[in-house]
C-alpha cells in the first residue's frame, strides 16, 4: 500500500494516511499522516530515514511542501523522528511540535534552529491553523515515553493515539482496520503490557479521550480502529495491568 488513503474528507479538510511498504529490513511498520485544512499542511509522526522518500511522494501530491505549517512528533523515538533532518531541506515554512522534555534531542536529528521549533507543555495544547480550525495535543505521558502525546483532530474525529493501540504487524494490502477486536488484541498484549508504564497512568490517557466523539483511532503501528473497535480498545486497556503492576513477573520470570 504505498499510495496513500483519505480517512476522512469535506470541502475544506483531509485526514490522510500516507500508505506503507514492505521493507527487506529488521523494523516494525509504521503508519504516517498528513491533514490538510484548507490550503494549510499538518504532518504527523513523519518517521524514519527509511520511510521517508515513499512520505515525501505521498505528501507532495496533496500539498505544495511550503504550504505545510506543523510537523508533529508524538515523542522522542528514532521511529518517529529519525527522517527529521530530510525533512527540514525541504520544509521552509514549518514548526515542529514536541514535548518540551525533547527539546535538546532535536540538534541529534539534525534541526539546530530554535525558532523552528514550538515545545508542548506537559498538561498538552491546541494547534491552531489560519481560519481557528485547531487540534489538540493530549498528554500521553509514560504511555511509553516519558514525554509523549496524542493528538485529536476534532474536524475529522479522528484520534492520533502514538504507541497507544498499536499490533506489531504489518496491515495487509486488503486490510486497514481492526474487525475483530478479540483476535487483533493477542498483536496488541505484549507490547502494552511491557511497554505502558502502569494502569493508573493508562486510565489519566483515558479519561482524557473518553468523551471525545472518535470516529477513529488512528495509531503509529498496525491496524487502525473504527468507532465500535475504538470503544472495544478502551474497555480492555482500561482495565490492563502492565509495567509497574507485573515488574515482579517480568524480573523474577514468573507467569501469571
Amino acid at each position: 500500500m504505498n499510495s496513500s488513503f483519505l480517512l476522512f474528507k469535506n470541502d475544506d479538510h483531509k485526514f490522510i494516511h500516507l500508505g506503507l511498504e514492505r521493507l527487506n529490513i529488521e523494523g516494525i511498520f509504521t503508519n504516517q499522516y498528513l491533514i490538510i485544512h484548507k490550503n494549510e499542511g499538518f504532518l504527523i509522526d513523519p518517521g524514519g530515514a527509511h520511510v521517508f522518500s515513499r512520505v515525501f511522494s505521498n505528501v507532495s501530491k496533496y500539498i505544495d511542501l511550503r504550504n505545510i505549517k506543523g510537523v508533529f512528533f508524538s515523542h522522542q523515538d528514532p521511529d518517529v523522528a529519525a527522517g527529521l533532518s530530510l525533512w527540514d531541506i525541504h520544509l521552509p515554512n514549518a514548526k515542529y511540535f514536541f514535548s518540551k522534555l525533547w527539546d535538546r534531542f532535536m540538534p541529534h536529528y539534525g534541526v539546530y534552529s530554535k525558532y523552528k521549533v514550538s515545545l508542548i507543555e506537559d498538561y498538552g495544547g491546541k494547534y491552531y491553523f489560519e481560519d481557528g480550525a485547531e487540534l489538540q495535543f493530549i498528554p500521553a505521558h509514560f504511555l511509553h515515553s516519558s514525554g509523549n502525546f496524542t493528538l485529536y483532530d476534532p474536524t475529522s474525529k479522528v484520534l492520533f493515539s502514538g504507541d497507544i493501540g498499536v499490533g506489531v504487524i504489518q496491515p495487509s494490502l486488503k486490510k486497514l482496520f481492526v474487525e475483530d477486536f478479540n483476535e487483533y488484541k493477542k498483536e496488541m498484549e505484549w507490547f502494552h503490557k511491557r511497554y505502558m508504564v502502569s494502569n493508573k497512568i493508562i486510565n489519566m490517557w483515558i479519561s482524557k479521550v473518553e468523551n471525545f466523539d472518535v470516529e477513529i483511532m488512528a495509531p503509529q503501528h498496525g491496524l487502525l480502529f473504527r468507532k465500535k473497535e475504538f470503544i472495544e480498545f478502551l474497555n480492555w486497556f482500561k482495565k490492563l495491568e502492565c509495567g509497574e503492576d507485573i515488574i515482579e513477573k517480568i524480573y523474577y520470570n514468573r507467569e501469571g
